[in-house]
């Protein structure tokens, strides 16, 4: 059978999905799904036009026989007693019904199916599904938004808006669930209540999401919030077996919970009773400083715009200049833009430091061997796949194509560091909530493996390409000291990784915030010790 061109052209497009996993780890794969997704829904227009045209025949034929018939079976002698009538009853019973039972039984579904058949090796899997439903309930933790914003799709800097179903609602509290994550079963369930509350059709009904919110709400140890779920749950389905068992054991247990409280209320009077109450407390607020914060507080407070603010004293030793680097015979003329945007650690960040035309080319170039991103696994010395870091990545050595080498010559001619034994450069696109969570670049002194493969020491700095603006969120932060810089398409920022003496600068310790909305590309450069020697020399003391 000879495929129409539409097919073609998607088979053609599919070629670029070799890796039919991880979808939700990289937006930029995502819109290639898109695309499949459009011509899957043209090859599902040509199969109803077929059937419509199908259905069309029959019911000219129906029509135009039911009015013949009409006719004839008022007079059936006189209509049969014409030799031409009767000629034509032979016909059509022995033949055109024949091939009216042919045309009914065609089948006209090939096109589709065969269509349908090939993409689907191509569709995302379950791993991809759940993976994207977990990043909205990371997005919501993160960003501290309730569950009806997000079902109502009104996020900041967003172009299309897209509400959530009911079964949209119910599909996340099922994934939380699932991983006995009750918090945001309850959540989800709440909402998919809601909205069916508000009158939404939907093929789920108000006892099905009850049931799960109920027991959610029991399991975080809300009996009474969980029985009154129940009584409503029983209302609408007064036969439903599970409800009516779980309304006896709530009660028994509320019932149990009282006793208990009573008898342990005697028992506080008794120790109580003859003695002078002295207790005057003296509520005093202990105001946690930001160094005594958990770390993934720190940081979700730091991805919010939140955290500390740096002095205005510190502040003003923060500057933006043009910057040759030693006058360096390439920047001499034409200096490029830096601004100073932390202290300590001392981060940087250049502007306007590559294309647009070059990002295009380093994207071209990496999303068709963008891969899940990998991590460097301390114990083994080796890269692994980690649920932390939600992102694809592809790696690019400068003698594949000019713009990767006039690239990486360009950080040499602007950090002086030598690019020989530097890693290749990694590009990364970011997922749905894609995120880095908190790590080091560099390897400590418990990871005596970490990048022995490479024979190049430890990694003595790091640059940063952004190649996308972001409409929300994706912002790389710096837990330990409150650093936040957000992304910037055409820029880059530059820290060091090691002090002069070689020693890990611990306060450089980062993440890449989960991407709200938007589409997050980036690039980096890991730069290595060997080959600094001369060009940045060994410090007198471990914190020079």
């Amino acid at each position: 059978m000879e495929l129409p061109c539409w097919c073609l052209l998607l088979l053609s497009c599919l070629e670029s999905l070799s890796a039919n996993n991880d979808f939700f780890t990289s937006i930029g794969q995502m819109t290639d799904l898109l695309y499949t997704e459009k011509d899957l829904v043209t090859s599902l227009k040509d199969y109803i036009r077929a059937e419509e045209n199908k259905l069309e025949q029959v019911k000219r034929w129906a029509d135009k026989l039911d009015s013949l018939t009409s006719t004839a079976t008022q007079d059936p002698e006189g209509f049969l007693g014409h030799p031409v009538n009767a000629f034509k009853l032979m016909k059509r019973l022995n033949t055109e019904w024949g091939n009216l039972e042919s045309l009914v039984l065609s089948d006209t579904t090939d096109g589709f199916i065969s269509n349908l058949t090939i993409q689907r090796q191509y569709f995302p899997t379950d791993e991809d599904q759940t993976g994207a439903a977990k990043a909205l309930l990371r997005l919501q933790d993160t960003y501290k938004l309730d569950a009806n914003t997000i079902s109502t799709g009104d996020l900041p800097g967003v172009k299309h808006k897209n509400r959530m179903t009911v079964e949209d609602c119910y599909e996340l509290g099922k994934v939380a669930y699932t991983e006995a994550d009750y918090y945001h079963t309850e959540l989800w369930m709440a909402q998919a209540l809601r909205q069916l509350e508000e009158g939404e059709e939907s093929p789920l009904d108000k006892v099905t999401v009850l049931d799960y919110l109920s027991y959610a709400i029991y399991q975080q140890g809300e009996l009474e919030r969980a029985l009154d779920y129940t009584k409503k749950l029983l209302q609408l389905d007064p036969e439903h077996q599970r409800a009516k068992g779980n309304q006896k054991y709530f009660e028994y247990q509320l019932e149990k919970e009282e006793k208990k409280e009573k008898t342990t209320e005697k028992e506080t009077e008794q120790q109580d009773r003859g003695k002078r109450d002295t207790t005057q407390t003296k509520k005093k607020k202990s105001q946690k400083t930001f160094s005594l914060i958990p770390e993934r507080k720190k940081y979700e407070m730091l991805c919010r715009g939140e955290g500390i603010r740096m002095t205005p004293r510190r502040q003003s030793k923060l500057f933006c200049r043009y910057y040759d680097n030693k006058h360096n015979p390439k920047f001499v003329l034409g200096p490029v833009k830096q601004q100073d945007e932390w202290d300590r650690p001392y981060i940087v960040r250049y502007i306007d430091i590559i294309s647009d035309e070059e990002i295009e080319k380093i994207k071209q170039l990496a999303k068709p061997r963008l891969r899940r991103a990998t991590v460097h696994d301390p114990q083994t010395g080796k890269l692994t796949t980690a649920q932390y870091r939600v992102s694809k990545s592809a790696w690019l050595t400068s003698y594949e194509d000019p713009v990767v080498e006039k690239i990486n010559q360009r950080i040499e001619d602007l950090t002086g560091l030598e690019m020989d034994t530097a890693e290749e450069l990694q590009v990364a696109n970011y997922g749905v909530g894609g995120q880095y969570e908190p790590h080091f670049d560099f390897g400590r002194k418990d990871e005596p493996d970490a990048f022995k493969e490479l024979g190049t020491g430890n990694r003595i700095a790091t640059w940063l390409f952004y190649m996308s603006d972001v409409s929300a969120g994706g912002a790389t932060v710096f837990p330990d000291v409150g650093a936040s810089v957000g992304p910037q398409k055409g820029t880059a920022v530059f820290w060091y990784n090691l002090f002069a003496s070689g020693e890990g600068d611990y306060s450089t310790r980062h993440a890449a915030c989960p991407v709200l909305v938007g589409n997050k590309w980036v690039s980096n450069k890991w730069i290595h010790e060997r080959g600094q020697e001369w060009r940045r020399p060994c410090g007198l003391n471990e914190t020079e």
